[in-house]
C-alpha cells in the first residue's frame, strides 16, 4: 500500500477487493456510538408484495453491484463522502417476517434509532411497503413532501385483506399525517388497470400525478421544475421504485411496466433536485432473482448514489 497512497481510502482500491458494502462506505452497525451524517441502510423485506417476490434479496445484490461506483459524481461534481460522514449501517432486518404489520413495526423501530442518532437515512429495499414505516419514524413530527418515481401511485387500499401492501404505502402515510399530499409529486405512472379509479386517492388528496404520456410531452427538466415548485422549501423525501424505469433498464423487479423513462432521464431528474430540503430517500423493488445479469441491481445502486449525492449536498448546506 505504501506505493499507492490513494489506496488508503478503500473506495479507491480495485473494485474486486474487500467486502461489499453500500457504495464501498465503511460498515458500522453500532451507529449510535458514531457521529454520522448519512446512514446507508438495507431493508431486506418483501412481505408486502402482491405478486412476484424477490425484493428481499435487493439490498445484498445492490451492495455487491455498488462496488462499481466511484467517489465523485462526474456530472454534478458532488463527492458525497467529502461533504458528509457516510457509512453503511447494516440492515433493518425483520426478526418475525410472517406478519406484515408487525414487520413494519420492527422496521420503524430501527429507523427511529437512526433518526434519534441524528442520521439521515438513504435506503435500499425491499418492497415499497417499507417506505411507510420509514415515514413513521421520519415524518412523525412534521409531514414530509415527496418526489416519487414510480410506474404506480401506490395509493391503493385493501387488497386480499390488507391495507399495508406495497401498492398502498402513500395512502396510509397521508391518513397517518406523515405525508403532505399537496407537497407530493408522482412521476411516470402507467400500465394496464383493472379499476380505472385505482389511483383516485392520489387525485382526491391533491397529489400531482404525472402520467407517462405527460412526462414525455414535458421532458425531464420541465417535470423537475414542477417538482421543485410543488415540494417547496419543506422537508422532502425521494422515493425511487425501479419499476419507474422501462423494464429494458430494470427487468429485475416485481411489477414491470413497459413504456417507462430511461436510466439517464432518471439520473437527470434526481440531479435536478439539488438544493431542496432533502431529509431522506430510498430505492425499492430491486428483485435480483428476475435479473441474473445483475444489471437491475447496478441500476438500483446507481440511483442510490444519485440520491446520496443530492442529500449529502443538502446536509452540507444545512450545516452551520
Amino acid at each position: 500500500m505504501n506505493d499507492y497512497p490513494e489506496f488508503q481510502d478503500p473506495i479507491t482500491r480495485p473494485r474486486y477487493t474487500g467486502l461489499p458494502t453500500f457504495l464501498r462506505a465503511p460498515y458500522i452497525e453500532s451507529f449510535e456510538q458514531e457521529s454520522l451524517d448519512i446512514g446507508l441502510i438495507g431493508v431486506p423485506f418483501d412481505g408486502g408484495v402482491t405478486n412476484r417476490t424477490g425484493a428481499r434479496h435487493g439490498p445484498r445484490e445492490i451492495r455487491n453491484q455498488s462496488s462499481l461506483i466511484r467517489r465523485m459524481n462526474q456530472a454534478t461534481g458532488i463527492s458525497p463522502h467529502d461533504l458528509c460522514t457516510v457509512a453503511d449501517v447494516g440492515d433493518a432486518w425483520v426478526q418475525e417476517p410472517f406478519t406484515l404489520e408487525g414487520s413494519h413495526a420492527e422496521i420503524e423501530a430501527f429507523y427511529q434509532r437512526v433518526i434519534d442518532s441524528g442520521i439521515t437515512p438513504v435506503s435500499a429495499g425491499g418492497d415499497h411497503s417499507i417506505t411507510l414505516p420509514i415515514f413513521r419514524a421520519l415524518g412523525k413530527d412534521q409531514p414530509l413532501g415527496m418526489v416519487h418515481f414510480d410506474a404506480h401511485c401506490d395509493t391503493g387500499d385493501d387488497y386480499l385483506g390488507s391495507k399495508f401492501h406495497h401498492g398502498a404505502p402513500f395512502s396510509r402515510a397521508v391518513e397517518e399525517g406523515l405525508l403532505d399530499p399537496k407537497r407530493t409529486i408522482q412521476i411516470g405512472i402507467r400500465g394496464s388497470l383493472n379499476d380505472p379509479e385505482v389511483w383516485k386517492f392520489s387525485h382526491d388528496s391533491g397529489m400531482r400525478v404525472i402520467y407517462i404520456e405527460e412526462y414525455f410531452e414535458l421532458g425531464p427538466k420541465a417535470v423537475i421544475e414542477e417538482a421543485r415548485k410543488i415540494v417547496g422549501e419543506g422537508p422532502t423525501y425521494i422515493s425511487f421504485d425501479v419499476d419507474a424505469l422501462d423494464p429494458v433498464y430494470a427487468p429485475g423487479t416485481g411489477t414491470p411496466e413497459v413504456g417507462g423513462y430511461s436510466t439517464l432521464e432518471a439520473q437527470i431528474m434526481i440531479r435536478g433536485l439539488k438544493g431542496l430540503n432533502l431529509v431522506g430517500g430510498d430505492v425499492v423493488e430491486v428483485a435480483p432473482p428476475f435479473d441474473p445479469s445483475g444489471n437491475t441491481a447496478l441500476v438500483g445502486a446507481t440511483m442510490m448514489f444519485e440520491i446520496l449525492c443530492v442529500i449529502a449536498d443538502a446536509i452540507s448546506r444545512r450545516k452551520p
